[in-house]
């Protein structure tokens, strides 16, 4: 692992920041040969568990800089406030204004809450120009940079603090509870009852609970030119969102309802084959069975359809097929929320709300949909990495391996109307990629894993262990995967490409088969004519062997950009099941064609854009893939491979090109016809955050990483691309942009909270709210504005809320949150804590969503998990 950061970037950060940069720029890149990189993916494996002991961390310092800010803003405010006041004082000395006369007499409680200056201090400063602060120092970009918005700015000292999303704006102290800004008329309140004291901080004094909470939401009435917009606070800090001169009032104590509108899953893009294995397997019900994210696929291709189950809250990593062909068990890691480690506490202790987060195994039926068990909540350890239904016995017992140190195995007895567990043991230090029952063998379970292969025999309640040996045969890094032939032979494939038999009841080779395949074999599968097939992971092949383990001479090789073998199994008739490294999914038959059914994307998903005319979308992912699909289809319309990782795209009025934004600064225009390249730019070294067309198509805005937004004048019907300008004002990294729809003014929101708006051509910021607030905007990307504040929850973090998206018929809006869920919401959504629609499926967090140009259907990318699910609205 490399650090990328550069020792200035760090001497300039406080040591809090310095931990959560070092965390978020960490290069987890493992240089290694090319047979180590097919090792069944066992890299990616260890490089998700560093990843999760590293966000864990960011997480903890994240927590510690959001003590930090609001302890920084609420010191500063008490400093700003105190000079403030001490100016009044001597502005009073001298001028002696009289003191307002009230019409009741306040007693002596009322007395008490006026007492201290800061209560009811309402003073606007001198207007001065802000100076931009740096850039925050977490966002520079490294060559695997942060794609989730943990490096928002941190470095903000008391003035930034205190910006409220708007440049040039005079801060203020807002007046406490019923109670006006001083004057030197008099003023009479509207109500003789005690007023209450706003507090400053909760370090302070703490509130009582009929009192209401200083980052509350709040509204503030039109009563400057200025004035009319909601506050909200993000990380501590306040933000005003400006509403449109025809709002008069927001009433932040209630509740909006949810929408009349609703979505249903129905489509999901994608097949996890980089890292999973046994995940692909054929129905009685002619439906293949496989997942992606959170969600569970049962996809029948004659039929072009698909039903998901949608149980799980978080990756779902294994998955087994009961005898029956009707209920199936599916394991899936720890969720968003559980923190790693094994619980040691008694499972009473796991409160209702949080048990679905724990590892845990979900059976449940294929023909309905439901769930008839879920076992194992707080007995595994990070995940559920592997599982089996025993066979002889018609499946009435389970055997689970969990992702622990010692991965523990265990097995449950399924024959009464509550599983129980008989027994577990530790099975190894080393990392367990499979575990299957015998299907001769009563009780009789093989696992392999690293340096492995182990025969366990269940007797009594208990298990034991034998170890396979090899004798004169090099023992292999890894024993990659196991079949069952006919005889009941077990056979194996390695890491060394070579082939083992293992006689039944035995735990010695009695055949080997080397050289089978260049680098590891990562599946074997004995079809139902007796035939063996292996799948190479580097040299992408399937052979083919007879009953008695000879090459029949026919095979195949699957093409590069499909990746090699993960998974073979039988499909429909002859046909053959083929799942690859590369996220997609083949039929066929060997010795003819291997047609792709499914495809996705490898590498993080950030990149969405809607056709504006068509049933169509474009995805650009980190693996350097850009896709354009047909959302009626279902299916890859073209494809093209970049240079460079993608994070960003927007289609031209017309759709006649679409550009992409890089994580390198590169963006490129492709022409959708011919998918060549017509142009393509460079604007600084960092990543592209967001792109968008103006919509007279005049102009490009590219909102960059580098804290500045690019704008090119566009020409030639979108060949030709001259800049123009470059806004700059921003203090982190700009992250949404949308456009008036008269294609004049640019609304843009950061990293650090800033909401500002521009004059194009100019390319200059305008600070008059009295000139933007009125406007019609063409798009509703942006979190931060006024028709989006409910979207935030209470508590947020800035990093929560990833995207929006406004309907075209502007009735509803769509949110993509960091917990893995997609929400729905009426628009405008200008009411904090409004209600919503929420659902899940992905298990990363959603990086982006986007209608179609009908607002038939919503899209949704998941960032790390690589999928891409289709919402019909209904």
């Amino acid at each position: 692992m490399e650090n990328h950061l550069s020792a200035s970037c760090l001497d300039s950060l406080p040591s809090t920041q310095v931990c959560s940069t070092e965390c978020s720029s960490i290069d987890f890149g493992f240089h290694v040969s090319d047979d180590k990189d097919v090792l069944d993916g066992l890299l990616s494996q260890d490089h998700g568990e560093l990843c999760q002991r590293v966000l864990c961390l960011e997480k903890k310092v994240q927590q510690q800089e959001d003590e930090i800010i609001c302890l920084k803003s609420a010191l500063a405010d008490v400093i700003r406030r105190l000079g403030q006041v001490e100016a009044t004082k001597a502005q009073s000395s001298s001028a002696l204004p009289s003191k307002p006369n009230f019409r009741g007499t306040p007693t002596r409680r009322a007395e008490k809450a006026y007492s201290s200056p800061l209560d009811n201090a309402h003073i606007t400063p001198n207007k001065r120009p802000t100076t931009p602060t740096h850039r925050s120092a977490a966002s520079p970009r490294t060559n695997t940079p942060s794609k989730k918005w943990s490096s928002m700015s941190n470095s903000l000292d008391s003035s930034t603090l205190h910006r409220d999303g708007q440049a040039n704006k005079p801060v203020e102290l807002k007046a406490s509870k019923g109670v006006e800004p001083k004057s030197s008329k008099p003023v009479e309140p509207k109500s003789s009852k005690p007023v209450e004291t706003k507090r400053t901080s909760k370090s302070f004094e703490r509130q009582s609970s009929n009192e209401r909470s200083s980052r509350d939401p709040e509204w503030r009435a039109a009563q400057l030119k200025e004035e009319g917009y909601v506050k909200i606070y993000l990380r501590g800090r306040a933000i005003n969102l400006y509403a449109p001169t025809s709002v008069e009032n927001v009433d932040v104590t209630s509740v909006a309802d949810p929408p009349s509108e609703k979505l249903q899953l129905e489509w999901v893009y994608g097949y996890r084959g980089r890292d999973c294995r046994s995940n692909l397997y054929y129905l009685s019900t002619g439906e293949i069975i496989y997942f992606a994210a959170a969600a569970v696929v049962l996809h029948n291709v004659e039929e072009n359809t698909q039903r998901h189950y949608l149980g799980h809250t978080d990756d779902v990593k294994c998955l087994a097929i009961h005898p029956d062909q009707v209920r199936v068990a599916t394991g899936q890691v720890a969720g968003h929320d559980q923190k790693e480690g094994k619980r040691k506490a008694g499972k009473k202790d796991i409160p209702d709300a949080d048990k679905d987060h724990w590892p845990h195994v979900r059976i449940w039926d294929t023909m309905n949909l439901n769930t008839l068990h879920v076992i194992g909540i707080g007995d595994f350890d990070k995940a559920v990495s592997c599982l089996s239904f025993s066979r002889l016995d018609g499946g009435n017992q389970l055997v689970v391996v969990d992702d622990a140190n010692d991965h523990v195995m265990s097995v449950w007895d399924l024959s009464k109307s509550h599983p129980k567990k008989i027994t577990e043991t530790k099975s190894s230090t080393e990392p367990v990629l499979a575990a299957e029952f015998h299907p001769l063998e009563k009780g009789n379970i093989i696992t392999c894993g690293k340096g492995q292969i182990s025969f366990w025999t269940l007797e009594g309640g208990s298990l034991a262990k034998k170890t396979g040996i090899f004798d004169k045969h090099d023992k292999p890094k890894f024993v990659l995967c196991v079949a069952f032939a006919e005889n009941g032979d077990v056979i194996s494939g390695d890491s060394n490409g070579n082939i083992f038999i293992w006689p039944k009841g035995n735990n010695r080779i009695s055949k080997a088969i080397e050289g089978v395949h260049e680098g590891g074999i990562f599946s074997v599968c004995v079809m139902k004519d007796g035939t063996l097939l292996s799948g190479g992971g580097k040299d992408r092949k399937i052979v083919q062997f007879d009953s008695s383990y000879t090459k029949t001479g026919v095979e195949t090789e699957i093409p590069e950009n499909f990746g090699g073998v993960r998974m073979l199994n039988q499909g429909k008739g002859g046909m053959v099941l083929v799942g690859t490294t590369r996220n997609c999914i083949l039929q066929g038959t060997v010795d003819l064609q291997l047609n792709p059914i499914v495809q996705g994307h490898m590498d993080e998903l950030w990149g969405l854009a809607s056709h504006p005319s068509q049933h169509q979308f474009m995805t650009s992912g980190s693996d350097k893939q850009v896709h354009m699909w047909d959302s009626m289809s279902r299916s890859v319309v073209w494809s093209k491979e970049l240079s460079d990782p993608a994070h960003s795209c927007s289609f031209y009025p017309d759709a006649s090109v679409v550009a992409i934004g890089t994580e390198t600064g590169r963006w490129l225009v492709l022409d959708c016809e011919t998918h060549e390249i017509v142009t393509s730019h460079t604007d600084g070294n960092e990543q592209i955050e967001c792109a968008l067309y103006s919509p007279d198509g005049k102009y490009l805005a590219l909102g960059s990483r580098d804290n500045h937004i690019y704008i090119y004048e566009v020409t030639e019907g979108g060949k030709k691309y001259s800049r123009i300008g470059k806004c700059s004002g921003h203090s982190s990294f700009v992250t949404h942009l949308d456009w008036s729809t008269d294609g004049v003014y640019l609304c843009s929101n950061s990293g650090d909270y800033e909401v500002l708006y521009w004059k194009v051509p100019a390319c200059k910021q305008e600070t008059s709210i009295s000139a933007v607030r009125d406007l019609e905007w063409a798009t509703g990307n942006c979190t931060l504005t006024f028709n989006a504040a409910g979207v935030w929850p209470e508590g947020a973090d800035g990093t929560d809320v990833n995207n929006v998206c406004r309907s075209n018929n502007k009735k509803i809006l769509a949110s993509a949150d960091d917990f893995g869920k997609v929400n729905l919401y009426q628009y405008p959504c200008c009411q904090p804590k409004a209600k919503k629609h929420v659902y899940k499926g992905h298990s990363s967090h959603v990086t982006n969503v986007s209608f179609l140009f009908d607002d038939s259907r919503l899209l949704s990318t998941g960032g790390r998990d690589m999928s891409i699910m289709q919402w019909q609205v209904v």
